[in-house]
C-alpha cells in the first residue's frame, strides 16, 4: 500500500474512534500536512480558483462550485432572483438543450420584447388599458410558444446522468449559490466542458414557465405554510435594513416580474470568474488535470469584482415580536442579532448552541422535553439566516398537546438565564469540543463533503486550510466566554420573537411537508 493510499484510510480510522479518543491537535496538524500534499490550488489569469484534491479511494470524483452570490444580491424589486437563476442553470447552455441555438437566440429576443411590452402596460397604476393587455399578454404567449420549439427538456441534466452524474443538484442560500455532483473519473472532461459552459454561456430558455415553478414553490413553502409563513414575517422583523430580512425565494410581487432579461444581467454581475471557487475530489491528480480544467475554465470571460454589500444593519433598541393566530400547530422562535462568522466570539456561538441542543443530553432538551415534558423539540442554532454578515441566533420550541408558545418563551429564557449566571460544566465544554472535532472529522470522509468544506473556507476565507486552524478556536473557548457573550448578546432589547397561537376559528391552510425547524438554506429544484 502507498503512502498515498495510507493517507486515505488515516482519516476513516479516526472516524471510527472519534467518539471514544478525538483526534488531538497534533493529529489534525498531521492531517492537514498530509492534505497539503494532496491540495493543489491555482487562480487563474481571469480571477476563477480552482482547488483539486486527489483522493484516489474509488475511480470517481466530486465537484462543488460556489459563487460569491446568494439571496443577499437580489437586486431591490428582484428579490429571489439569485434562486431564479439557480433553476436556469440547468436548462443549458448554447450548445446544449437547444436545436438550433441562432434561430433560438432570435425567438428569445422577441420573447423579451413581447413581454417588456406586456409588462410596461401591466404595471400602469394609471390608465392601463385592458383591452391592450390582454392583446400583449397574447403576442407575449404565441412568442413563448415559438421559442419553445427549439428546447430540448432537461438536456443538460440528461447528459450528466447518462455519463454516470449522482447527485445533480444545486443550492441558493443567502450567502452563496452553491452547484455540485459526483461522477465517473474518466468523465472529468465532460464535466469541465458542461460546467465552464453553463458559467460563461447560460441561455434563460423556458425562463417563465420556470418562474411558474418557483412561485409555486412560495405558495407551497410560504403561503400555504403557517411556519413558513411566521419565519419571513420574523425575519422581516428582525431586519429592518440588511436584505437578511428578505426571503430567499423572493416576494410574490417581486417574483411574479423578474424577466429573463433581468436574469442575464444578475448572471453578468454576479457569476464572474472572480467570483467564483470550482473544486474537484477524487480520483484525479493536479498534474494530470489542471492543465485541461485551466483550458475549459480559464476561457470563460473576466469582469469587475462586485462591490461588497454596504448596507449594515443598525444595533436593535427594542423588543420585536410577531403572533401569528392559526389552526395549526402552535411554535414559538427567538432570535439574537450577533456578529458575523469573522468574529472572534464565533466559536463561542458553536458552543452554546452544542450545549444548549445537541442531542439528548443537551440543556434544551433535558428540561422542556425530558423533564417538563413541555415541548416535543427544542433548540438553539446560530447563523440564521446567513453567516457571511451579522446574523441571529435563534431559539425555537414545539409545545406539546396543552401547552402554549408563552410557555415555550419562558422556559427557553431560564435556560438562558442559566447560561448567564451559572458555568457549564466541564464535561459539557469537553463534549462540545469533542463533538466539534469529530464534526470536522466527518465532513472530510467522503468526497463531496470535502469538496464542500474546501470551496466554502476558500471563498470565505482565502484559504482552505482555515478549515483545520477552526480547532485552534474551539479549543480556546472557556466556560467565561459563553456566560459572557450570553450577557452580551441574550438581552430583552436586542430579541425579536415570534410565535404561532392556536386559533380554531380561523380557516384552515393547505397542509405543507415542510419542516417544523426552518430550513436553510432553500434546496433549489432543477
Amino acid at each position: 500500500m502507498t503512502s498515498r493510499m495510507l493517507r486515505f484510510v488515516f482519516i476513516p480510522l479516526l472516524l471510527a474512534g472519534c467518539c471514544l479518543l478525538p483526534a488531538s491537535a497534533q493529529e489534525f496538524a498531521k492531517i492537514e500536512k498530509n492534505f497539503s500534499q494532496h491540495v493543489t490550488v491555482k487562480k487563474l489569469p481571469n480571477g476563477l480558483t480552482l482547488i483539486v484534491c486527489d483522493r484516489p479511494e474509488t475511480p470517481v470524483f466530486s465537484f462543488f462550485t460556489i459563487v460569491n452570490a446568494g439571496s443577499v444580491q437580489d437586486p431591490k424589486g428582484e428579490t429571489g432572483l439569485a434562486h431564479m437563476f439557480e433553476h436556469l442553470a440547468f436548462k443549458g447552455t448554447k450548445d446544449i438543450g437547444t436545436t438550433d441555438y441562432p434561430a433560438e437566440k432570435i425567438a428569445l429576443a422577441k420573447v423579451e420584447q413581447a413581454y417588456a411590452a406586456y409588462d410596461a402596460e401591466y404595471r400602469k397604476r394609471v390608465g392601463r388599458d385592458p383591452a391592450k393587455l390582454k392583446q400583449l399578454k397574447a403576442q407575449f404567449d404565441a412568442a413563448t410558444a415559438a421559442a419553445e420549439k427549439y428546447v430540448i427538456p432537461n438536456q443538460f441534466t440528461q447528459i450528466a446522468e447518462l455519463n454516470g452524474a449522482v447527485g445533480v443538484n444545486a443550492e441558493t442560500a443567502n450567502d452563496a449559490t452553491e452547484y455540485f455532483w459526483s461522477m465517473p473519473a474518466n468523465r472529468l472532461q465532460l464535466w469541465a466542458y458542461m460546467e465552464s459552459d453553463r458559467i460563461a454561456n447560460p441561455v434563460p430558455r423556458e425562463f417563465y414557465k420556470e418562474r411558474n415553478v418557483v412561485m409555486e414553490e412560495r405558495r407551497l413553502r410560504v403561503d400555504s405554510n403557517p411556519i413558513g409563513y411566521m419565519i419571513e414575517q420574523f425575519l422581516a422583523t428582525a431586519y429592518v435594513a440588511h436584505p437578511y430580512r428578505n426571503p430567499g425565494v423572493g416576494w410574490m410581487s417581486d417574483v411574479s416580474q423578474i424577466s429573463a432579461t433581468e436574469a442575464d444581467a444578475f448572471h453578468k454581475k454576479y457569476y464572474v470568474p472572480s467570483n467564483i471557487v470550482v473544486t474537484v475530489v477524487g480520483d484525479v491528480t493536479a498534474t494530470q488535470a489542471m492543465p485541461m480544467l485551466e483550458k475549459y475554465f480559464g476561457s470563460i470571460p473576466t469582469g469587475p469584482q462586485p462591490a461588497p454589500l454596504a448596507t449594515i444593519e443598525p444595533p436593535q433598541q427594542a423588543e420585536k415580536s410577531v403572533t401569528l393566530e392559526e389552526p395549526t400547530q402552535p411554535f414559538y422562535i427567538e432570535g439574537y442579532h450577533r456578529p458575523s462568522y469573522l468574529d472572534k466570539d464565533d466559536a463561542v456561538y458553536d458552543a452554546i448552541s452544542d450545549i444548549m441542543s445537541n442531542g439528548r443530553t443537551s440543556l434544551l432538551y433535558r428540561s422542556l422535553v425530558r423533564d417538563q415534558k413541555i415541548a416535543a423539540e427544542a433548540a438553539g442554532f446560530s447563523g440564521f439566516p446567513g453567516e457571511k454578515y451579522p446574523n441571529l441566533f435563534a431559539f425555537y420550541a414545539v409545545p406539546t398537546p396543552g401547552h402554549t408558545p408563552q410557555q415555550m418563551r419562558a422556559a427557553i429564557h431560564a435556560e438562558i438565564d442559566k447560561l448567564k449566571t451559572q458555568d457549564v460544566t466541564d464535561a459539557e465544554l469537553a463534549m462540545f469540543k469533542t463533538r466539534a472535532r469529530a464534526d470536522i472529522l466527518r465532513s472530510l470522509d467522503n468526497n463531496q463533503g470535502l469538496a464542500e468544506e474546501l470551496g466554502t473556507y476558500q471563498l470565505r476565507y482565502g484559504d482552505w486550510r482555515m478549515l483545520f486552524q477552526q480547532l485552534d478556536k474551539i479549543d480556546a473557548v472557556t466556560k467565561a466566554d459563553i456566560r459572557r457573550v450570553a450577557n452580551q448578546v441574550f438581552t430583552a432589547k436586542n430579541r425579536t420573537y415570534a410565535m404561532i397561537e392556536f386559533a380554531p376559528s380561523k380557516p384552515a391552510k393547505p397542509a405543507s411537508n415542510a419542516p417544523a425547524q426552518p430550513a436553510q438554506p432553500h434546496n433549489g429544484g432543477r
